[in-house]
């Protein structure tokens, strides 16, 4: 898959830290960039990764987060990155997490983040989040007679399990409550949340933030098209182009991550605008999110910085 950049991208300005015991520390330094069994490989996006931390220095290599002979001890700093196989095993890959010694995001953020009712701590916190109804197994739940709805389930990664539905078609109000009760006879929480009609052509905006700062955005299209439907592979493909972020979408942001716990060597902000106009937080990704490096100028190598940076904060701890 190729990535063009956007020539209008103006990059943020890094740059890394200068003393002589930071960079001797970079020179024999070894990252883990985290994957699944099903991308050994990485993801294309995490590839571009691998030559901008060859000249800083660093060796980063591909580690698949369950196989039992990688040594996570081996390594200055493991980074999640296309972990996508977890949500069927969560329990396995936060008690994973817990056992990686150097985990950025830490294992802490990743238990907090790998179940979608961290939205309630964010509404709690004050931040405009789309309004979501919990569904715990054992609960009864009828749909209404009316509205469109998205049902997902509260652990769950690239729309898998997922569905748009009409409520006011029959078909769609019988599908709904069968998606529902599989989620719950699968011991999962179900979540469902008002379709914002926004999202058909203005899309999702989903802000990028690396090393603690603003990187990059992007628009992505609507993937919800219908009731759930089979899915092969670990996700959906997603219509995805450079953005230029609203200073009201920067300011939801940044209240999410003010929200969040840290710290944060990568972070994404999904949000949507609501019936009036203004953006609500869909999902607030810290754990394993697509970072969309190849469509922004200067992105990759700001991500790169950024590790170099916490490895260095590492040794010097």
């Amino acid at each position: 898959m190729a990535f063009d950049v956007p020539p209008n991208a103006v990059p943020l300005t890094t740059s890394l830290p200068s003393d002589n015991h930071a960079d001797a520390t970079r020179e024999h330094s070894r990252v883990a960039l985290v994957t699944c069994a099903e991308l050994p490989d990485l993801d294309a996006d995490d590839r571009l990764l691998l030559e901008p931390l060859r000249r800083l220095g660093i060796h980063a290599e591909p580690a698949v987060w369950d196989d039992p002979d990688v040594d996570w001890s081996g390594y200055d700093l493991a980074v999640l990155r296309s972990t996508w196989d977890y949500p069927t095993r969560r329990g396995e890959f936060v008690d994973w997490a817990h056992r990686v010694p150097r985990l950025a995001n830490p294992a802490a953020v990743v238990a907090w983040n790998t179940d979608k009712r961290y939205l309630a701590d964010l509404v709690a916190a004050g931040t405009p989040v789309v309004a979501t109804t919990w569904l715990e197994p054992g609960r009864p739940w009828s749909p209404p007679r009316s509205g469109e709805v998205v049902i997902k389930p509260a652990v769950g990664a690239g729309s898998l399990d997922a569905g748009r539905y009409d409520l006011t078609d029959p078909d769609h109000h019988r599908l709904a409550g069968e998606l529902v009760t599989r989620l719950h006879a699968a011991g999962r929480v179900a979540m469902v949340q008002p379709y914002l009609s926004a999202v058909d052509a203005y899309g999702e905006t989903a802000l990028l933030f690396l090393g603690g700062a603003y990187s990059h955005a992007v628009r992505k299209g609507p993937l919800l098209t219908g009731p759930q439907e089979a899915i092969d592979g670990l996700y959906k493909v997603e219509d995805i182009s450079p953005r230029v972020p609203s200073a009201a979408e920067r300011a939801v942001a940044e209240r999410a991550l003010a929200a969040a716990p840290g710290p944060l060597l990568y972070a994404r902000v999904d949000l949507i605008p609501a019936a009036d106009g203004e953006p609500v937080v869909v999902e607030l990704e810290l754990a394993e999110p697509s970072l969309f490096l190849g469509y922004a100028d200067g992105a990759v190598d700001r991500f790169a910085t950024a590790i170099a940076a916490e490895i260095s904060g590492h040794a010097a701890h």
